[in-house]
């Protein structure tokens, strides 16, 4: 399969455009069945604007369907409402049920109760399950697209149930294991269905302990568990083990992706909403309630250096070291934040942990004090030949750096013990706090006396 690389798309968008002005829709139909969603919906977007109503009402749903899932959900909306509502179902009725709950909880409640009735009952009844359960747990993220057998199968029955399925089932490699209640017995692997005697009983060479989690599991919990076990799938059972559904392994990998690109936005107090193709009003309006709240917090700086300004005129070079005793406890804060954040986000942390993390974090924090500290001193007394303004820098570096690390391993454990996500304790909160503490500490007495 051709690897779809820049100098490719622009080839086969020029191409595709030729075409739609030669009316020669089946030829583009038939040059984009096969290609991959990513690569589907990357050419779809390199068509410029006046083109594509014309590509859309001519592609096959099929290709719709496959381009679609590439795409947020504004611009999924957006794409079904300009396909029209006989089309939008056609295309809605081939993606996965994963994708397509995610998608039907934007939709009014009419479209929603209309596209529903006129699908498969059983489906349907499927589709509200999911779309009952919140967003970002197991339940909104599991699909119906497995092979179970049955445990007193036979391999052969097994092997045969597995060949007329394969197509639609998205995790060939696990198959599930129930008993006669539907309960979810074990899991065996396509590998030991080849290897076994056809007339064996699966439930003879099945695996027994299997690992499931509830539909209301949240994500975090999700990935954790995918950093401490090697998954292919995760089923998901309800409160008497009948198998509801299963998380596949690229949804588990989306999963690890999204959970990273929104610690990163968080840890930069940005939405996670925000890409590339967001508009700038609302990529504006998303942001400004951080910086809002920091202004107000950042005005607390200036009243302290206001307070301090005598002090600054007798010691002008004072000001030289403000903007950097800011900057290193600002630096030390964020960086005890990663690290509390990250690991948070990988174990569950008690009252044990906590205070051997915070006691550590004071010994760090001494140790970066005393360096970078001493070395300030130094600085501040050869460039200056001030013994005095070094004595006052060094230990105020020395002060802050410890409060900075604290602020930025504290702020996140309680943010978490109040059950709030700690990742919102973000760089730009904890600088912040930590320029007050720096500036707090800078004048420690006036020179005046």
């Amino acid at each position: 399969m051709e690897v779809l690389t820049l100098k490719n798309i622009e080839k086969d968008t020029l191409l595709i455009v030729e075409m739609l002005k030669e009316e020669k829709y089946q030829e583009i139909n038939d040059m984009l069945t096969g290609k991959r969603p990513y690569d589907l919906a990357s050419l779809f977007q390199s068509i410029p604007d006046k083109h594509r109503a014309a590509m859309l009402e001519h592609l096959d749903e099929a290709v719709i369907a496959s381009m679609i899932t590439r795409f947020n959900h504004m611009n999924q909306l957006e794409l079904l409402g300009k396909v029209g509502p006989v089309r939008a179902n056609k295309i809605l009725s081939l993606l996965d049920t994963d994708v397509l709950s995610s998608l039907l909880r934007h939709f009014p409640k009419t479209d929603l109760d209309r596209f529903l009735s006129e699908m498969n009952e059983e489906k349907a009844r499927y589709l509200q399950e999911m779309i009952s359960y919140p967003p970002n747990t197991a339940g909104s993220m599991m699909t119906d697209r497995y092979l179970s057998v049955h445990l007193h199968d036979t391999v052969a029955e097994a092997v045969e149930k597995a060949k007329v399925h394969a197509v639609y089932s998205e995790t060939l490699f696990l198959i599930y294991v129930l008993d006669e209640t539907g309960k979810l017995a074990g899991t065996v692997s396509y590998r030991d269905l080849v290897i076994a005697e056809g007339n064996e009983i699966i439930e003879n060479i099945m695996f027994r302990q299997v690992l499931s989690v509830s539909p209301n599991t949240k994500k975090t919990e999700i990935h954790r568990l995918l950093q401490k076990y090697d998954f292919s799938a995760i089923p998901v059972a309800d409160a008497e083990n009948r198998l509801l559904g299963v998380i596949a392994f690229d949804d588990m990998m989306q999963l690890v992706i999204q959970e990273t690109n929104e610690d990163i936005g968080k840890l930069a107090a940005v939405d996670k909403e925000i890409d590339f193709d967001t508009k700038p009003a609302i990529a504006a309006k998303r942001r400004l309630p951080w910086l809002i709240i920091l202004l107000f917090i950042g005005l607390v700086s200036g009243n302290i250096i206001s307070a301090f300004e005598e002090t600054l005129e007798q010691a002008v070079a004072l000001a030289f070291f403000m903007p950097l005793i800011a900057g290193m406890t600002g630096n030390t804060g964020t960086q005890s934040l990663a690290v509390v954040v990250r690991g948070l986000s990988e174990q569950d942390i008690d009252g044990k942990t906590i205070i051997k993390l915070i006691l550590r974090e004071c010994k760090v924090s001494l140790l970066i004090g005393l360096v970078c500290g001493g070395m300030i001193f130094l600085i501040a007394f050869i460039w200056q030949g001030n013994m005095y303004l070094g004595i006052v820098v060094g230990s105020s570096l020395f002060l802050t750096l410890i409060l900075g690390t604290l602020a930025g391993t504290i702020v996140p454990l309680i943010l978490d013990k109040f059950n709030f996500d700690p990742a919102v304790a973000s760089g730009p909160l904890i600088t912040t706090v930590n320029d007050i503490f720096s500036l707090s500490c800078t004048f420690p007495s006036r020179l005046s006396s």
